[in-house]
C-alpha cells in the first residue's frame, strides 16, 4: 500500500506502547491523540511557558497538506486546559526533521487553581489533516533545517 497520509511512532518512542490516533466515529474530522507519558500541567502564572505534552508521534502527508492540532472540546471546562497557540500547525516538511524526527506535541496552559495530572494514554487533543492553497506568484523556496519553531530560521 502506498503511503499518503498517516501517523507513525517517533524515534525514541518505539518501545513506549504508543497508540496511533484513531477517529471514534465515521463522521469525525479529528483523530484522537493520546499523551505519551504521565505529566503535570501546573496552574497558570504570568510569564510561565506552556507545558508541552508529548505524543510520541509524527505525521506524514502530501506536500500541499498540514496537520492541525486542536484541543478537545471538553478540556477547558473539565480540566482547565487551553492550548497556548490556540491551534497547532504541523507542516508536511516537519516529518522526520533532523532535530526531533517530526515528534509533535500539544502546548497547554492550565487555567484552574490546581495542577492537572495527565496520564499516559489520556486523550489530550485532536489532529485533523487539511489541504492548503498558495497565492499567485508564491516564491517560497526555503528548506526546513530543524524541528519545533524552526520555520523562520
Amino acid at each position: 500500500m502506498k503511503k499518503v497520509r498517516g501517523f507513525e511512532v517517533a524515534k525514541g518512542y518505539e518501545n513506549s506502547d504508543i497508540h496511533l490516533p484513531v477517529r471514534k466515529t465515521k463522521y469525525s474530522a479529528g483523530y484522537d491523540v493520546e499523551a505519551a507519558e504521565d505529566c503535570t500541567v501546573p496552574s497558570f502564572t504570568p510569564g510561565q511557558a506552556p507545558t508541552l505534552i508529548k505524543t510520541g508521534l509524527k505525521a506524514y502527508m502530501p506536500a500541499d497538506e498540514y496537520l492541525m492540532l486542536c484541543n478537545r472540546s471538553s478540556n477547558p471546562k473539565k480540566k482547565g486546559l487551553v492550548m497556548a497557540n490556540s491551534v497547532g500547525i504541523i507542516d508536511s516538511d516537519y516529518y522526520e526533521n533532523p532535530d526531533n524526527d517530526g515528534h509533535f506535541m500539544f502546548a497547554f496552559y492550565n487555567v484552574k487553581a490546581e495542577p492537572v495530572e495527565i496520564k499516559k494514554g489520556d486523550c489530550i487533543g485532536q489532529a485533523i489533516f487539511q489541504k492548503f492553497a498558495v497565492v499567485d506568484n508564491d516564491q517560497a523556496e526555503g528548506e526546513r533545517v530543524g524541528g519545533f519553531g524552526s520555520t523562520s530560521k
